[in-house]
């Protein structure tokens, strides 16, 4: 699925509050006429995009899926589209069963700011960028750490992650794209991870220093939050069927930082 999260309050169900959770377990229970719960691959903040969004949810084995494509079209805002509905291994898990998810997050340099037709997914950020020193700077986050430092604690909730992409990079219309890849993000990993190599690009801090608030245990006060209109989730992988419970069992296990 895809969406625009401007006017969304997040993926999570809220009361009274607008969500693509919500919009979504309407339309599908409306389609069906019965209550449909979803499990999504990853809880987008509010303002954040997705164009490779991914959710499971118990259907019936009977379901005309391109019959329910065209139905939710009808019924769904413009801001928020399913593309493709598919029939998957009782194993499957939305969240548990990912290999990794993939975000983008897209930056414009130029004095002018964003164009106009791009202003809702790219931050303006009028200012210099060196992509060298970003690059540099990102290459030390590489690898499975503790990223706590980048990470908006939740109770219970592991903050050792692999990250295994993290590059930078200049399009031909001048905007600035970082590629983000890891098996798993904490709440505003993205977001601290660009607003902290920002500042790197910017000359406000060295190079080494983004790598160095691995060692902390707590949320880096003196990490920015990126806006979250930049960021969106472009892509989550997934093993082969027969791979799946194997794959959803691992996840679950917390890990724990190393000694």
């Amino acid at each position: 699925m895809s969406y625009d999260g401007t006017d969304f309050s997040g993926w999570a169900m809220q009361p009274g509050l607008r969500t693509v959770c919500g919009v979504l377990t309407d339309a599908l229970s409306t389609v069906l006429r019965r209550p449909v719960a979803l499990t999504v691959a990853g809880r987008t903040d509010a303002g954040v995009h997705a164009t490779g969004q991914v959710a499971h949810a118990d259907l019936p084995a009977d379901l005309d899926t391109a019959w329910t494509v065209r139905r939710l079209a009808r019924l769904l805002p413009p801001d928020v589209r399913v593309r493709a509905v598919t029939a998957v291994p009782a194993a499957f898990d939305a969240r548990f069963s990912a290999l990794r998810r993939h975000y983008r997050y897209r930056v414009a340099t130029a004095v002018h700011g964003a164009d106009p037709l791009r202003a809702r997914d790219t931050v303006s950020w009028p200012h210099p960028l060196d992509l060298d020193a970003v690059n540099a700077a990102s290459a030390g986050l590489l690898g499975e750490h503790d990223f706590a430092a980048f990470c908006r604690r939740r109770e219970g909730a592991t903050t050792v992650r692999e990250l295994q992409r993290l590059s930078w990079s200049r399009g031909e219309d001048g905007v600035v794209v970082a590629e983000v890849s890891a098996d798993a993000f904490c709440h505003s990993m993205v977001r601290s991870l660009v607003g902290a190599l920002l500042d790197v690009g910017r000359g406000r801090r060295a190079v080494e220093w983004p790598a160095s608030l691995l060692t902390r245990t707590e949320r880096a006060n003196d990490v920015a939050v990126a806006p979250a209109h930049g960021l969106t989730l472009v892509g989550v992988d997934y093993p082969p069927d027969d791979e799946l419970a194997a794959r959803a069992d691992i996840t679950r296990n917390v890990r724990l930082p190393q000694a």
